[in-house]
């Protein structure tokens, strides 16, 4: 692939007018999301902007509504570049446009509203599947490529992005993001390789990787620190280092790993974990080349966390300069964010375990109010529903104080609930619309803002557009 070549061909046109209207722009206020995708994708178009020499600016914003995209609007941009969201809220900005306040160009993934702009950049209008196959930083990355197709080195980011959204499984990225992948090989800031499908390669100790492997649970290793210590200990390995301390799976040579390996699939299958799940043990990983190893910045799970840890917190600023490749004192920071989020995450999953969930007929839900931070309890609740103490069968919808008068809703699927049917985009727009608010997303998870007060009301009314999706009778 030569660097010319687009990494996703059917989106070149569109990217290609996008990017010219940039070109054209005096400047530009560039918008985006808070979460990793989000950050990823504002980052990519931050330095193809600066590289193209556009003047801009960046703002992060945890929601794009009618209320924030008119404080966008009082900016008095000609020109905002949307990414990772603004699709979803196509109605809005175009009537903003219609009303000569701005040209929106918008790169994003999401179920688009029903209305059109011309500088749209969504690879749901190429039959392109926004949730699995290309992320908002991958379209991010399109668009930047388009501006300049030297820019090849942002797919790395582009990655972090995709992965940080969930789109990439054991068999790794797929779909149109495997362009962006041989991309960022190309650019040689991106290592592919069969390894094993454990999130914390680079930084945890060996025990820790083990025990925390939650997605594949192997009876006596998974949540047991003393069987992953006895499981360690029993290999014909060195699994400490001279100090005394555990060495972590990047401080294995090859033959080391694949001892490790192999002592782990033949204790999952003589404790009878199903092969299906066996396979989920080993799968792509990605690795940032430039960056240093055993760090969170080297593979690319543990970069996008490290990510989610920023924003969601209000420092959006700390993970654009980590992403801009700041080190030093934002990488400290962000560092110290994670061990908060993390602490934060764990207590509102305990919280969620202890309290339980209330069944309907096709969902299931929780209200947490004040007692989980709104701009996490949607991943408290995809870690729920991984979890023993939630039904996987049924969809989950989660509510956490927003303000005095809002509440944030998060909805998470499955993969399998999907193919069955299931679209919680649709479920959140039209159940939050129902009761005076709005939201959407992707199939397998999605959002949204509703007035306090009406979660009962919004349950009712999800739980009947379920219910019709997965063709209950």
């Amino acid at each position: 692939m030569s660097a010319a070549d687009p990494p996703v061909p059917p989106l070149a046109e569109r990217a290609a007018a996008c990017a010219d209207r940039l070109r054209s722009a005096d400047s530009v206020l560039l918008a985006s999301h808070i979460d990793a995708d989000g950050l990823t994708s504002g980052a990519i178009a931050s330095s193809a902007l600066e590289r193209a020499g556009i003047d801009h600016e960046t703002v992060f914003e945890k929601q794009l509504d009618e209320e924030s995209i008119a404080g966008i609007a009082a900016r008095e941009f000609d020109t905002v570049l949307f990414t990772d969201f603004g699709s979803g809220q196509l109605d809005v900005i175009a009537d903003h446009e219609a009303a000569g306040e701005f040209t929106p160009v918008i790169a994003d993934h999401h179920q688009p509203a029903d209305a059109e702009t011309e500088y749209h950049l969504n690879p749901l209008l190429f039959g392109i599947d926004g949730a699995s196959e290309l992320s908002g930083a991958g379209a991010s990355y399109v668009l930047a490529h388009a501006l300049d197709a030297d820019n090849r080195d942002l797919a790395a980011l582009a990655i972090v992005g995709a992965v940080g959204d969930m789109q990439g499984g054991t068999e790794g990225l797929t779909g149109a993001n495997e362009g962006i992948v041989d991309h960022a090989v190309a650019a040689g800031v991106v290592e592919t390789r069969t390894d094993i499908a454990l999130y914390g390669r680079q930084t945890r100790p060996l025990p820790k990787l083990l025990e925390y492997a939650s997605d594949v649970r192997i009876p006596g290793i998974s949540n047991d620190e003393a069987g992953a210590i006895a499981f360690l200990s029993d290999l014909d390995l060195d699994v400490k280092t001279d100090d005394g301390d555990w060495r972590r799976w990047v401080d294995l040579d090859d033959a080391e790993r694949r001892t490790l390996v192999s002592a782990l699939l033949q204790r999952a299958v003589s404790s009878g974990v199903p092969a299906s799940r066996i396979e989920e043990l080993v799968g792509t990983s990605y690795t940032l080349t430039a960056e240093e190893p055993g760090t969170e910045l080297r593979d690319v799970s543990e970069f996008s966390t490290l990510l989610n840890a920023t924003a969601r917190y209000e420092r959006a600023d700390v993970g654009l300069a980590v992403c801009l490749g700041e080190r030093g004192a934002p990488l400290e920071r962000a560092r110290t964010l994670l061990r908060n989020h993390r602490r934060n995450l764990s207590e509102g999953l305990q919280w969620v375990k202890s309290e339980g969930v209330t069944e309907e007929a096709h969902l299931q839900w929780f209200d947490a109010g004040s007692r989980i931070r709104e701009t996490i309890v949607g991943i408290v609740a995809g870690m729920a529903i991984g979890s023993p103490a939630v039904d996987r069968s049924k969809p989950i919808v989660a509510f956490a104080e927003k303000d005095a008068d809002h509440v944030k809703v998060s909805s998470r699927g499955s993969h399998r609930l999907v193919r069955q049917g299931l679209d919680l985009s649709a479920v959140m727009r039209e159940a939050s619309r129902s009761v005076g608010g709005d939201g959407g997303g992707h199939d397998v998870a999605a959002g949204a803002t509703i007035p306090s007060g009406s979660q009962r009301e919004f349950v009712a009314a999800a739980d009947a557009i379920v219910g019709e999706q997965l063709g209950a009778e």
